[in-house]
């Protein structure tokens, strides 16, 4: 057995060795210790903490350095709960989600499949990303994943295997036009996370003041079917439940330059994962070189 696949099959080992201790143990208690590996993490992973900071401090440039690293580690937690919560589908049935998750705007979801041509749904590694797909799924409403293929294909089918038992539907890359077109063909809702760097590939917009590569499929897959655009933030509450705030993407003319039109739907949704994650900093994904391909950051 090869070096990598040892560590593969050592990494598969220790994530269901930690979905069944999780899933021994009384909800709220598994998604506290979810919290204790994020402050783990922070600690043992300095190249992340470090890209962490560094984005903080570019973004929210009037906080001084102890209020950065107090939303950094708050961060940090907020993924290991969202780690937690997502091992944890199996504890959860349709009444638990709805004790434990609220939905806003959700005539937003409504009238946008009541034109049959589904939607396109865009967010961020913002929060419970996972917990929310469940929550839309739960209460009945047909939502597919676009998903990439995690380099360790074992612990890759087994997220998918988590998002199909709450009845999420799974669209690889390798065949999303396709599968993707088909589905919204079907008035399905398409969940997609556009907020990190897409290189060359990538429409370029401005996020945080900076410019930054951002994926062009969510905008593409709206213009080329005329499906409409929403965006969904799953929000932490103080008394441990969660809410989906569901918002409307005003998408406009259609006019006869494509990159023009992708370029600024792009900027809309962005421009709003932005307003939330000045909101609430510690829910989204500062570990990434979100500006990577653009200003090297």
């Amino acid at each position: 057995m090869s070096g990598k696949k040892f560590r593969y099959k050592l990494e598969y080992l220790l994530v269901l060795s930690l979905r069944f201790f999780l899933n021994l143990l009384p909800y709220r208690t598994s998604v506290f210790l979810g919290s204790l590996i994020g402050d783990i993490t922070y600690i043992l992973i300095p190249k992340r903490k470090k890209i962490t900071l560094r984005n903080l401090s570019r973004c929210f440039k009037n906080k001084d350095k102890k209020s950065l690293k107090k939303i950094a580690r708050s961060a940090y937690r907020n993924i290991g709960k969202s780690l937690a919560e997502y091992i944890l589908f199996p504890k959860l049935n349709k009444e638990r989600i709805s004790e434990l998750v609220e939905i806003r705007g959700q005539e937003h979801l409504d009238y946008a499949l009541k034109n049959k041509k589904g939607a396109v749904m865009v967010s961020g590694h913002f929060g419970s990303w996972e917990l929310m797909g469940a929550a839309l799924r739960q209460r009945d409403y047909p939502v597919d994943f676009l998903v990439g293929e995690q380099h360790n294909l074992m612990v890759d089918n087994l997220m998918n295997r988590h998002r199909e038992m709450m009845g999420i539907g799974i669209i690889k890359m390798g065949a999303a036009t396709r599968g993707v077109i088909k589905a919204l063909r079907q008035n399905r809702l398409i969940a997609m996370l556009s907020d990190q760097d897409a290189g060359r590939d990538g429409t370029v917009i401005s996020f945080f003041g900076y410019p930054a590569s951002t994926p062009k499929g969510p905008a593409a897959f709206s213009l080329k079917t005329g499906s409409p655009m929403i965006m969904g933030f799953m929000i932490r509450e103080n008394n441990g439940k969660q809410k989906v705030i569901i918002r409307k993407i005003e998408t406009g003319e259609k006019t006869d330059d494509r990159e023009k039109d992708i370029n600024r739907l792009t900027q809309a949704y962005t421009s709003l994962l932005e307003e939330y994650v000045k909101k609430y900093p510690d829910h989204w994904y500062w570990l990434h070189r979100r500006w990577k391909s653009t200003t090297g950051e």
